[in-house]
């Protein structure tokens, strides 16, 4: 088995939520039946402000490797131009994205072109009905269509997320491994999490990566994987296939001592953990306040420093009484 990182702790990775709107109400992100007070667009940071903070903070810091989420990152208007502009940064390592896929059918070549190269798509289910009853949109065929457009246009590696919900999607978890024998594609695995949803993750509960690497086993065999990208999943692969299986257990085992990420929110909080919500800073107001580009770094050096590992069943460490924010509005 190889693990998708590097040796840590040197953090060299900002995944960047464009905004926190999503088209998609999935159950495992947002909570049914409550409202969401969207950001209003003067309370997210502006492409110039991002590039600015990139540029003058997060690359002199040896933070090269970027991953744009949402919310639904491709709502936002000029987002390929954005691409483009941070591909073509002096020192930028790496750029990927994050998409529910709806959009991508439209977006997938123009981002190609954009100078994108890696991206990962949402797909919960195989089963347009389950997919529906997860994210509360008949979209299926949309997400798929989106899906092969990105194949098509050149995406490598291109990894489709699978967030696996117990009695509602797991029994499809060796289908959708099956994606990766003809194909050169990569499926990952995610173990639920509270965040987003906690009323949901009472009732549904979790699985953890091992069973799902038995099903997975019974069926095919299962050995190890290439690793790609920067993430903490697990790599396996079936044998004889093209692609690969990646399990990221957050719930089951604890990565903290692999993790090289931080988290900067559409509005400009840069949260240290997806479970450290206590200790995150306010990068928008310091810098809308006029704070020089030492003072930024300094912040963010500040919080790296002090980078803590809270697994989730240390969680209480990192918050004060419950999250505030879904996952849609963290940016996953």
């Amino acid at each position: 088995m190889l693990l998708a990182e590097e040796p840590m702790n040197t953090v060299n990775y900002l995944r960047i939520s464009l905004l926190d709107r999503c088209n998609f109400r999935c159950s495992y992100c947002m909570p049914s039946g409550s409202e969401i007070d969207y950001l209003h667009r003067s309370e997210i940071l502006s492409y110039e402000e991002l590039l600015g903070l990139i540029k003058e903070v997060f690359l002199p810091l040896g933070i090269d490797r970027f991953r744009l989420t949402g919310g639904e990152p491709l709502l936002r208007r000029g987002v390929v131009g954005f691409v483009k502009a941070l591909c073509g940064l002096p020192g930028v390592q790496d750029v990927s994205l994050t998409t529910n896929g709806f959009l991508l059918s439209e977006l997938a070549d123009d981002l190609y072109r954009a100078g994108l190269r890696r991206i990962n798509i949402s797909l919960d289910s195989l089963d347009p009905t389950v997919f529906e009853q997860i994210t509360g949109r008949k979209h299926w065929q949309k997400v798929w269509e989106g899906i092969q457009a990105a194949h098509r246009v050149g995406f490598d590696p291109l990894k489709l997320n699978v967030v696996v919900l117990p009695g509602v999607n797991d029994h499809e978890v060796p289908d959708l491994a099956a994606l990766t024998i003809n194909r050169n594609w990569h499926i990952r695995f995610i173990e639920f999490m509270p965040i987003g949803n906690s009323d949901y993750f009472a009732e549904k509960g979790w699985v953890d990566s091992e069973t799902l690497r038995g099903r997975i086993r019974e069926r095919f065999g299962l050995g190890s994987g290439e690793c790609y990208g920067n993430g903490p999943a697990d790599i396996f692969q079936i044998p004889g296939a093209k692609g690969t299986l990646g399990f990221i257990s957050q719930m089951s085992e604890c990565f903290c001592e692999r993790c090289n990420r931080v988290r900067l929110s559409a509005d400009g909080w840069l949260r240290p953990c997806l479970l450290n919500e206590s200790d995150q800073i306010d990068l928008k107001t310091s810098l809308r306040s006029g704070a020089s580009a030492l003072i930024l770094r300094q912040q963010v050096q500040k919080l790296l420093g002090e980078k803590a590992d809270i697994h989730f069943k240390d969680r209480e460490r990192g918050v004060a009484g419950s999250y505030g924010r879904t996952m849609s509005q963290i940016g996953g």
